[in-house]
């Protein structure tokens, strides 16, 4: 296999408009189907992968720089694995770019990380691979071999690209429907949502950790959930934006009843500012707990909002949706 070439791979990252935590095993697996919503946007994490000047080494630079001799000593636990899985052993560098905080911010990064790092490293020895097993090779070394708490809507939806209702079967298996909206639905769609970036990064770990012992407390807040997420999807096809921040809103409270380290009372005070000055509805996306925030607000109100979450720290991202899933954006040869 020629592995003298450069790759460079491309993964978006994804915001949960309904039925986020119902994607987990604990879940799914004795009452399921999960089911969430959920959108790639024009956020990405890139990769780059190329063969090593030194070919008995390898390189690994991501929020700090690994020289390693061999796979085993490789610390970040994603990237050793994923060498693992392909049977990659040595002599090549690995750099990764991330277009918002890698960490803690609640869009799937983790995931999408692995996603775009597993496309990447197939590309570089050659081999074609379909979204679909990306996804499923993403989940298998997250959720089965590091055991990762979490669920698998992240990573098939870095894979996949799209607006879509994502199903979770009791058999691990997943069932993705992509969301068919008119052009002017999916327009409206878009300009009706702002993500804003509270500024606080949290561990997702910490606050999913406990939910695997405590649904069963919690289990019709669950199921509820699992149902705005066909309650959004309806709406979405509709392209009744009004209905969807109002679905948004439902699950952002049913949420927060799980767990108080969901949100906070800062957090809770700017979204009841933001819906009294025209939001319709809105969450924090992830686990909680910080990262960004997503609403649903009419066009003629962005100004307004955008100034008022400004002055509370709050600043917005702006976005449209990805619809192409990981991409291999570069391809090219070396020369030592």
């Amino acid at each position: 296999m020629a592995r003298d070439r450069t790759i460079i791979t491309q993964a978006p990252l994804r915001a949960t408009a309904a039925g986020g935590m119902t994607d987990l095993p604990s879940f799914y697996r004795l009452h399921g189907p999960g089911a969430s919503v959920n959108f790639a946007i024009t956020k990405y994490v890139t990769i780059f992968v190329s063969q090593n000047f030194f070919p008995d080494t390898i390189r690994v630079s991501y929020s700090k720089t690994e020289i390693a001799k061999k796979v085993d000593d490789i610390q970040h636990p994603t990237v050793k694995e994923a060498l693992r899985l392909l049977g990659i052993d040595g002599g090549i560098e690995i750099l990764s770019h991330s277009d918002i905080p890698s960490h803690g911010t609640g869009l799937g990064s983790s995931s999408t990380f692995l996603v775009a790092l597993l496309h990447a490293l197939h590309a570089w020895k050659g081999e074609n691979v379909s979204q679909n097993e990306l996804a499923e090779e993403a989940v298998k070394i997250e959720r089965w071999i590091l055991n990762e708490p979490g669920g698998l809507q992240d990573q098939y939806a870095a894979a996949r690209g799209g607006i879509n209702l994502m199903e979770f079967n009791k058999d691990d298996s997943v069932h993705i429907k992509p969301i068919v909206m008119k052009g002017e639905h999916r327009k409206s769609f878009e300009e009706h949502m702002m993500l804003l970036y509270t500024g606080k990064q949290r561990s997702a770990a910490q606050i999913l950790k406990p939910h695997s012992s405590s649904i069963g407390d919690n289990l019709e807040t669950y199921k509820r959930m699992r149902d705005l997420a066909y309650d959004t999807d309806r709406a979405l096809t509709k392209g009744d934006m009004a209905e969807v921040g109002r679905l948004m809103h439902l699950n952002w409270e049913m949420k927060k009843s799980l767990d108080k380290q969901i949100s906070y009372s800062e957090i809770d005070q700017t979204y009841e500012l933001a819906r009294k000055n025209g939001a319709i509805g809105g969450k924090l996306i992830g686990a909680g707990g910080g990262g960004f925030m997503l609403l649903v607000a009419p066009p003629a109100t962005h100004d307004k909002l955008r100034g008022i979450m400004a002055q509370r720290g709050l600043h917005q991202q702006k976005f449209s949706i990805d619809y192409e899933g990981s991409r291999i954006v570069f391809v090219g040869r070396q020369k030592f």
